[in-house]
């Protein structure tokens, strides 16, 4: 079996509110190899975590990321009741800033490799996120993954990063060469069960599949060619890699 690399997709989100710290810090002590994150800026330009941007889903607000400062971003309570109901309610979780996550990350865990999910589509955002992993170190082994070309396209020529894109069709702004600035490929499962899925896999880049939460999911994925796995829940994943 090759070596798949598991990643934690916005921490270990079965067990904990998404994109937040208590999340995050589950899925490092939990032993995966990488972690997923999802960036945006607020009014004043702070990068914060969530998948999102508006914050209704996960904190009960109908307000976006991009019109509120990080002060009133930081009266927000994360604790996703929507799913969890009161199990976290009223605990202080909150929405972590990008810089934040990257402490945890930096105190617990130093080897992490990180999957940089850009969200706010500007070249701002890029910036502002690219200089905090390097302050921290994670840089030069982090992946960065866009659901927008032209964005993918930044980051490869500014800054050579580690870039992942998607298939053209679920890309915004997608045009003919940006194949040519991915260096690997996400694949989500309903393409992975399709009959488009040798498609991407004919263009040779390594495959990122998510999210695998099942042993018979993570068990199609790596039959199908998955070189990282993401899970919501790793621990099927990491039960059939023989690391639980």
């Amino acid at each position: 079996m090759k070596n798949i690399l598991v990643e934690g997709h916005r921490g270990y989100c079965a067990k904990y509110p998404e994109n937040t710290l208590i999340s995050y810090e589950a899925s490092l002590e939990l032993g995966v190899d990488a972690m997923e994150f999802d960036v945006w800026l607020t009014s004043d330009k702070v990068p914060v975590l969530m998948h999102d941007g508006n914050c209704r889903r996960t904190c009960g607000v109908d307000r976006h990321l991009r019109d509120m400062t990080y002060a009133e971003v930081c009266e927000l309570d994360a604790c996703y009741e929507a799913k969890f109901g009161d199990q976290f309610k009223g605990q202080g979780i909150g929405v972590p800033t990008l810089e934040q996550t990257l402490q945890l990350c930096a105190a617990k865990r130093p080897d992490i490799k990180l999957g940089v999910e850009i969200k706010e589509y500007t070249e701002e955002n890029v910036d502002l996120t690219v200089a905090l992993l390097k302050k921290y170190g994670f840089f030069d082994t982090c992946y960065f993954y866009a659901f927008n070309a032209r964005i993918i396209k930044y980051i490869k020529t500014k800054y050579n990063g580690r870039t992942m894109g998607y298939p053209d069709f679920q890309m915004h702004e997608f045009v003919e060469d940006s194949y040519n600035y991915y260096d690997e490929i996400g694949i989500n499962m309903r393409i992975m069960r399709s009959e488009i899925l040798p498609i991407y896999a004919a263009k040779g880049m390594p495959m990122h599949m998510y999210c695998a939460d099942n042993e018979a999911d993570v068990r199609y994925a790596i039959e199908h060619g998955a070189d990282l796995i993401t899970a919501n829940d790793p621990v099927p994943l990491m039960t059939v890699l023989g690391r639980i």
